[in-house]
């Protein structure tokens, strides 16, 4: 499938991810329909980043995805729906495990009927590795149980169940990709890199939680590529397909890596918060990446390395210092 002149949906396209893949569609000459949620400020959240000669190109929509005949009325036209949308945050869904479930489950449920009903020609509906919880076997293959260790896991689960059920139920053309830990320029100090960055830049202390659990760090363009080819591809329907880089980096590598880039020796300023630490229960200890399936099916594969990647953020930050509050733990 060509994504030129196609009509597309983003939903989150003001979030970090959605807003790269955004502006990623109208380089490929889409017409591209962005969907943010509706805030007082009248700001599009990431949207606002975007280059404004490609802003100009993209239809914008402030509303709230929970609403079904919201949601039924901007679909109409689609012909290819991205659905990144999510309330996010493992220790945000702590707090509010009923907004997430509202949100990530009937949320989707919305899209998922408004593309049967108007015959979308593909929607693309977005997991996470958290849905695997700590790993039973690595790397992680797509058959790996889910294991939802946290609220916020729970909702992406439910809604990759749901999602997977109109496939087999109605054949709705779905596939359901599932990122890794996503890095990248525009992203806020809610997650562990930009939060790690923007303190060893301002800051006297590296204020962290568990510096022992690992993950499986893609950049944002190369996530955002996965999406692409994923769309492109006519043998994706039907499929759950695994994004990351296959390899795997411990909470102290970052901080490790980042020292290297500044010069600083961050390892000797790190403290561990307990309020930063995750319920013992709910910690994923290890994600780990198999990528296969993506190469073989896709064509794709990671072109960022861990250490060019972190080095962007850095330039990112230090020109974007305003965004970052390190004085204050975000979840």
């Amino acid at each position: 499938m060509e994504l030129r002149y196609k009509k597309v949906l983003v939903t989150g396209a003001g979030g970090f991810i959605g807003s790269h893949l955004t502006e990623r569609l109208v380089k490929e000459s889409a017409k591209v329909r962005a969907l943010v949620n509706y805030n007082s400020r009248n700001d599009f959240g990431k949207i606002e980043e975007i280059p404004i000669d490609i802003k100009k190109q993209i239809e914008i929509v402030d509303r709230d995805f929970r609403d079904s005949n919201l949601v039924m009325k901007i679909t109409r036209d689609i012909d290819i729906i991205f659905h990144l949308g999510a309330r996010i945050s493992v220790p945000h869904s702590y707090d509010t495990p009923r907004d997430h479930i509202q949100t990530n489950i009937l949320g989707t449920l919305n899209f998922l009927e408004s593309a049967l009903e108007h015959g979308t020609e593909k929607i693309i509906t977005t997991s996470t590795s958290e849905t695997y919880g700590t790993a039973l076997y690595t790397p992680i293959d797509e058959n790996h149980p889910l294991q939802a260790q946290s609220p916020y896991a729970a909702s992406k689960a439910g809604a990759d169940i749901l999602a997977k059920s109109f496939y087999c139920s109605f054949k709705l053309p779905l596939v359901i990709v599932r990122p890794f830990n996503t890095y990248g320029p525009r992203q806020s100090d809610r997650a562990v890199i930009p939060t790690i960055i923007s303190q060893a830049i301002m800051g006297e202390k590296i204020n962290i939680g568990s510096l022992e659990p690992k993950r499986d760090f893609t950049y944002v363009t190369d996530i955002v590529d996965a999406f692409i080819k994923t769309a492109e591809c006519n043998n994706s329907i039907g499929e759950i397909i695994n994004i990351g880089s296959g390899s795997t980096f411990s909470i102290k590598d970052i901080v490790k890596i980042t020292s290297k880039i500044l010069g600083k020796d961050l390892e000797s300023k790190i403290e561990v918060k307990k309020e930063r630490k995750r319920p013992e229960n709910s910690e994923v200890l290890l994600l780990l990446c198999d990528n296969s399936k993506a190469k073989k099916l896709l064509g794709w594969q990671p072109k960022i390395s861990l250490e060019d990647g972190l080095k962007n953020v850095v330039e990112y930050i230090q020109a974007n210092l305003d965004k970052y509050h390190t004085n204050k733990y975000n979840i």
